[in-house]
């Protein structure tokens, strides 16, 4: 198995645009396991445990984690750099105290100017609880929630080390998400202190068990949106489905599991593409348990209920994701959808220029269907000049059926996330809008300039 392991991560560096191979121990199983069961030794992980005990409690995790990620910085030659950012905050199940809390981040930055603060991120929570959310002294091995989605993080950093991508990529392990989502909600703050724009978020969260399921699939949890516009989460997931294929991951269209919650949901209420990863079937005796036999069953997050043959498969998912999302062109900056009451739709779309783009795909679906197809495709390696704002008729193509989108194609063959066309503004005939400037009075000759050309107008592109 772990020379399978290896030759599959060889291929996500080349397929990440890198030509150096991976190193030897980059993403086993095994590799895996010596993650988790170095967390899990901790005792407990819980946020309000210590965090100067090397021994026991959160801290320990933190020293976890930062040891692995400073081994795959020391592999990747010091391109990539790790980052402990501690920070205070508070929450009803800090019983509204502040407390101290520390995320770590190992972020490889992009090589592209023009997408470098781009980031895309993958995330764990190392922190973890015993039956009682409140008890930070009880054993919480967290061996599965979630040991095993920090494992990916670090698994898909030393899958990429080696690599590089036009946009920069961030793999965290962050606290408090048991107390309330608390390290991913400083994250996403910490980013935009940052400058970055979150271009993708996958927050990897029980992922280390298949429980007897003969569906080994990683379902990637999204949510929805209005009517035909789905949102930026639920596009991304599609992207994950694409890339991967669908023997991989299985989509479910829905924020996450019926009346549970996660660290991509501050993503999501943020409007960024977010989603979630987690194992095909949960076993809840072995999640949020104290460690114990009870009438012959045996609770808690243990070790030996892992299966690490799986782990390092949800980590070759988030890597080959990431490869594809940070590799591509910015996705447009808005799609709209004209040609209502006619018999023909028209698509405009307005991006940033970018020299990396080969040009753009219009897809459509049916509105009983799950999944885009390609309706058309811009090249716009051949335009004169650098318009960002195309326009595209569709004839004889109904705006009544179909759902539209539209997403960006690099000259590398990578494909954005998609962006739904949304409904362009209709105005009425003598429209005028409401801080227009009124017309003059003055029975003078005007002396205004010609109005001068439009530089944005719409630019027609070559279709094949």
């Amino acid at each position: 198995m772990r020379n399978k392991c290896l030759v599959r991560l060889g291929f996500l560096a080349l397929l990440a645009g890198g030509s150096a191979a991976p190193p030897a121990a980059a993403s086993p199983p095994e590799d895996a396991r010596t993650i988790v069961e170095a967390l899990v030794a901790c005792g407990t992980r819980h946020s309000l445990s210590s965090w100067t005990d090397t021994k026991r409690g959160i801290g320990c995790g933190r020293d976890v984690v930062v040891r692995h990620l400073e081994a795959v910085e020391n592999e990747s030659g010091k391109r990539m750099r790790v980052v402990v950012d501690k920070f205070e905050t508070s929450a009803p199940r800090t019983k509204n105290a502040p407390v101290p809390m520390e995320n770590i981040y190992a972020i490889l930055p992009g090589t592209d100017p023009a997408l470098e603060r781009t980031a895309f991120v993958v995330s764990g929570h190392y922190d973890s609880m015993p039956s009682d959310i409140m008890d930070p002294a009880t054993d919480a091995p967290g061996a599965d929630d979630d040991a095993s989605g920090t494992a990916v993080s670090i698994l898909a950093a030393r899958a990429l080390a080696p690599t590089r991508a036009r946009a920069t990529l961030v793999f965290a392990a962050v606290a408090g998400e048991e107390q309330g989502l608390l390290g991913a909600k400083r994250l996403l703050e910490w980013l935009t202190k940052q400058r970055y724009t979150v271009g993708g978020m996958i927050t990897c969260d029980i992922v280390g068990a298949t429980n007897g399921s003969t569906d080994r699939r990683v379902r990637v949890f999204s949510e929805g949106g209005p009517d035909g516009i789905d949102s930026p989460g639920r596009q991304m997931a599609r992207l994950v489905e694409e890339v991967n294929g669908k023997d991989k991951v299985r989509l479910v269209f829905r924020l996450d599991r019926f009346g549970r919650g996660g660290d991509h949901r501050p993503f999501v209420e943020a409007g960024l593409p977010a989603v979630r990863f987690t194992e095909p079937l949960e076993d809840y005796r072995h999640e949020h348990q104290t460690p114990r036999v009870e009438n012959g069953i045996e609770y808690g997050d243990l070790v030996k209920f892992m299966d690490f043959d799986f782990v390092a498969s949800a980590a070759d998912v988030v890597a080959k994701t990431l490869a594809e999302m940070a590799n591509a062109p910015a996705p447009p900056r808005k799609v709209m959808l004209g040609g209502a009451v006619t018999p023909s739709a028209v698509i405009l779309l307005e991006g940033e220029w970018d020299a990396e783009r080969a040009g753009f795909e219009i897809l459509w679906r049916e509105t009983t269907d799950a999944r885009w197809s390609v309706l058309r495709t811009i090249d716009t390696g051949n335009r004169t000049s650098p318009s960002s704002t195309f326009e595209e008729t569709l004839s004889s193509v109904s705006t009544d059926n179909h759902y539209f989108a539209a997403r960006s194609v690099g000259k590398n063959g990578k494909r954005s996330i998609a962006v739904a066309a949304v409904a362009a503004v209709r105005r009425p005939p003598g429209y005028v809008a409401a801080d227009a400037p009124k017309p003059a009075t003055s029975s003078a000759p005007s002396t205004a300039s010609p109005p001068a050309p439009r530089p944005d107008r719409p630019e027609k592109l070559e279709v094949r």
